[in-house]
């Protein structure tokens, strides 16, 4: 764990403050707004509002959606007050969710902010090696909740209105990438639950021998620094009661059903008669795809997927760049505003425990 503690220790200063460069908000932002100019530029000439049909029952439907905003935050919030069993204060676990949630947004979907959450729970008087530990509990249970809830989705929907007729070379290409990063979802989180659970030092020893191979010794001090942590969050898992692994697995998936719940939303602003549950179905599957996306937040990646998964059920290419553009907005870009807000008062305030 000291490489890597060192390695997240030098996205701090002196002070004990995030390095953050203008750049890394700015790029995330102009590939999302370059992708939905691009992918809309004909309907932005001559925009026909009154495709949208706004009722007062569209102002209620936007009201939930910012519910689910808040349930998505919550669940989080929740799961951090859970995980360090009430050392965090929900005001803290609020401050470290939006600081993860801004990480998020300005780095690789891939990366992901809840890698650093433990230099926030840092400041916030949760030691390195603890905060450490829960990141990886953290980890695992994200992974957990798709390798349960996307098999139940997909038995409980249709499979052509989960991925689009087979005549598609886009639904073609969806189904067999869903499929691909689903399998390699589940020996990932086959291989955490045994280092966390069952055989940590086992997987340990495994995966050190597997990157010991010859053009993978690139990654060996990496390898070697997650087993650590792996085996440290072996010794405090378990000693947690099933309870405690049952209110933070609850937590993470009341937060991630809200996230889901978001764009069902904002369909309901629009598209009053579509099926509610094949928009929340093909979230599962979005944000599955996201979830290995290259670019910071899933800029462009994100708005041009939306727009292609769900162009079977918005008739109106108008109407589909408003819902995806308060997709995005409610969904990423409210992340990087309150990021922005919260990090000057979470500098002033709190100390790094070492």
């Amino acid at each position: 764990m000291n490489e890597k503690g060192n390695k997240d220790n030098e996205k701090l200063d002196k002070n004990g403050s995030v390095k953050i460069k203008p750049m890394h908000v700015m790029i995330p932002v102009v590939i999302g707004i370059g992708v939905v100019a691009w992918l809309f530029a004909d309907e932005f000439k001559n925009f026909e509002w009154n495709l949208l049909s706004l009722t007062a029952n569209s102002a209620i439907a936007l009201l939930l959606a910012i519910v689910a905003v808040a349930g998505r935050e919550a669940g989080y919030m929740w799961r951090y007050h859970r995980l360090t069993d009430g050392d965090l204060t929900w005001w803290q676990s609020f401050k470290v969710c939006m600081l993860c949630e801004f990480t998020s947004c300005v780095t690789p979907t891939a990366v992901g902010g809840s890698s650093v959450a433990m230099i926030f729970m840092n400041r916030e008087g949760i030691n390195f090696g603890r905060g450490t530990t829960i990141m990886i509990i953290t980890l695992f249970l994200d992974e957990l909740f798709f390798v349960v809830s996307c098999p139940l989705i997909v038995a409980v929907t249709p499979f052509d209105s989960l991925f689009g007729t087979m005549h598609s070379s886009f639904s073609f290409g969806l189904k067999w990438a869903f499929w691909g990063i689903y399998a390699l979802m589940a020996v990932w989180t086959a291989i955490l639950f045994a280092g966390i659970i069952v055989k940590p030092g086992f997987i340990k020893r495994l995966l050190v021998k597997i990157f010991s191979i010859g053009w993978l010794k690139r990654w060996l001090p990496a390898a070697e620094s997650m087993t650590d942590n792996m085996v440290a969050a072996s010794v405090a898992a378990k000693a947690k009661p099933f309870k405690w692994w049952l209110e933070a697995f609850v937590s993470t998936a009341f937060s991630w059903t809200c996230r889901y719940l978001l764009v069902c939303c904002l369909f309901l602003m629009f598209l009053p008669d579509v099926d509610q549950w094949i928009v929340f179905a093909r979230q599962g599957v979005m944000w599955l795809l996201l979830l290995v996306c290259p670019t910071p937040g899933g800029s462009g990646v994100s708005e041009w997927l939306f727009n292609e998964y769900y162009s079977d059920m918005i008739l109106s290419a108008q109407v589909s760049l408003v819902i995806a553009v308060l997709w995005r907005v409610l969904s990423y870009y409210v992340y990087l505003v309150a990021g922005l807000l919260v990090i000057p008062s979470w500098l002033k305030s709190g100390k790094v425990k070492k």
